[in-house]
């Protein structure tokens, strides 16, 4: 049977998302006086009242019975594998793709549309994504400057980083092997966000 989960006030999505981070960084849950400070107060039963809130609403599982024994209700994200990307060729579809499972220390807005693709190549390895990788792309027609985009120039599809120069475009790599590109046409189909290692 699916967990019910109920939307949470700003401030219990606050120390959520608090007990999430501490998980991800430290590899194990927050105290009941680690949250409290985080919630500013003294108070543990104010900590306790927070848990007991998230865990009624299907955010969190407590095992009373363990010292740090909160953990959160995985919510299985998945986006769909498109296909590759390398650069200067087009997106290469992938023949009986599966959804790719997003690590949940990746936030994906529930408004908004994404998509996976495969890197082939290692024009943007400076920026710690290599060959193989799994990119998270939020589907976006509109970039800032410094964005990593999936651009379609005129010479097929890239991952770069979005620019201008003296007024034009300019997509420029993450590896000094590579020059930018000064596309004469090009269409933005997503922004990245994130990155699954594969054998994540």
């Amino acid at each position: 049977m699916p967990i019910s989960v109920k939307p949470l006030t700003d401030r219990q999505k606050e120390a959520l998302d608090f007990i999430n981070s501490f998980i991800v960084a430290k590899g194990y849950s927050p105290s009941l006086k680690e949250l409290a400070k985080f919630l500013e107060t003294e108070n543990l039963s104010t900590a306790q009242y927070f848990i007991q809130e998230l865990e009624k609403k299907g955010h969190l599982k407590r095992d009373p019975h363990k010292n740090r024994g909160i953990t959160p209700t995985a919510q299985k994200q998945t986006v769909p594998l498109l296909g590759y990307i390398a650069a200067g060729s087009p997106i290469e579809p992938i023949e009986d793709s599966e959804p790719v499972q997003v690590p949940t220390n990746i936030k994906l807005n529930k408004n908004n549309s994404y998509y996976a693709l495969k890197v082939k190549g290692d024009s943007m390895i400076d920026m710690g994504i290599l060959d193989n990788d799994i990119v998270l792309i939020k589907h976006q027609m509109t970039a800032d400057r410094g964005d990593v985009v999936v651009g379609v120039t005129e010479n097929g599809a890239t991952l770069k980083i979005f620019d201008r120069e003296n007024g034009k475009i300019v997509l420029k790599p993450r590896n000094n092997k590579y020059k930018s590109i000064k596309p004469e046409q090009l269409d933005i189909r997503g922004v990245f966000v994130g990155l699954v290692r594969s054998g994540y």
